[in-house]
């Protein structure tokens, strides 16, 4: 049944790292061999450009140093990157395109929902490589500047997040020192990303962003990779209530797969998250939002994935449910909310 299955992931930090994606690593989590023995066949990379240090669920201060930049000059980025969060994204966003042309039969950077239709369509005849979908970890890469929308849009990112660990120049963070909502820089940016049909993400936001975001914009909000309160009282994770919320507004949200979204990080438990989801939000809003190659741990790897569908069946799920899980309501998700060409 697996093999048969659309399977589709909405958080992978793959690019970070010194890896070359196109060879099976006996580390990390997803590359593309793994990726194609685990029948993966839609992946939102999320470029990372900074994360504080002494990084917790609870409170983060924005000055507190970054982790990024010594990842950035220990593994040789170009220095361009070395001081500046939009060519850390940029970079990563290079790093996919550069694969791509040196791998097309196995992974297609997707920028619209034409091109996705394309991808589906030829993999209906067993012919399409993975779709690939650029995206941000935070919107601090903008550097407080409208215009660098368009900077990473043309660079191909489609799904932005609009905070990570810390309170940015877009708003408070989950994670930050203010619970703040949006500033009016944030208000700008997020007007001018539904404008240009980018998905926005607010998988690390406050509380308050997320109601600032839900009363600014109609187009529907994406929660990338998280847990469900009620499941995991995490810190981790944003109230049912909210999230209700947001599937309210035809939001998708991306259950995660390690401890901190699900508090116990096996099969099992992320599938017991996905049923308290179904439950709460309804089946149409729930997906897979793996956090692979994160700094998280998990038990299963991209290509092992089919444990969830084996799990899935044990704890009862219909074949319905499964399939719309595993990746179809992320593939109608985008062919919804990507640009049209």
């Amino acid at each position: 049944m697996h093999g048969s299955l659309l399977v589709g992931d909405l958080h992978a930090d793959s690019f970070l790292w010194a890896r070359d994606l196109a060879d099976t690593s006996d580390y990390g989590h997803l590359d593309l061999p793994r990726a194609r023995a685990g029948n993966l066949g839609i992946q939102v990379f999320t470029a990372v450009t900074k994360s504080p240090r002494g990084l917790n669920y609870e409170e983060n201060a924005a000055d507190s140093g970054d982790n990024i930049t010594l990842l950035a000059v220990a593994q040789g980025w170009p220095p361009r990157t070395w001081d500046s969060l939009l060519q850390r994204a940029l970079f990563q966003a290079q790093r996919l395109h550069q694969l791509a042309s040196q791998h097309p039969s196995a992974i297609a950077p997707v920028r619209t929902a034409g091109e996705l239709r394309d991808l589906l369509t030829l993999r209906g005849e067993g012919a399409a490589p993975p779709a690939a979908v650029l995206g941000i970890e935070g919107a601090h890469p903008l550097e407080g500047k409208l215009e660098n929308i368009d900077v990473l849009y043309d660079a191909g990112f489609r799904v932005m997040g609009l905070q990570h660990f810390f309170d940015n120049e877009l708003g408070g963070s989950l994670h930050g020192e203010s619970g703040a909502g949006l500033t009016d820089f944030g208000r700008r940016a997020v007007v001018e990303m539904a404008r240009r049909s980018i998905i926005i993400d607010v998988a690390h936001s406050s509380e308050q962003v997320v109601r600032d975001v839900l009363s600014l914009t109609e187009r529907p909000l994406m929660v990338s990779h998280t847990g469900l309160k009620g499941h995991c009282d995490s810190a981790r994770n944003i109230s049912d209530s909210l999230m209700q919320e947001i599937a309210a507004a035809g939001g998708l949200v991306g259950v995660g797969f390690w401890d901190g979204a699900v508090c116990d990080p096996s099969p099992r438990s992320v599938v017991e998250a996905i049923r308290y989801a179904i439950d709460l939000l309804g089946v149409e809003h729930v997906a897979l939002g793996s956090d692979y190659d994160g700094t998280v741990a998990v038990t299963f790897d991209a290509g092992e994935l089919g444990v969830l569908t084996e799990e899935m069946l044990r704890q009862g799920f219909t074949e319905a449910e499964i399939r719309r899980v595993m990746g179809e309501n992320l593939r109608d998700f985008l062919l919804t909310q990507l640009p049209a060409s």
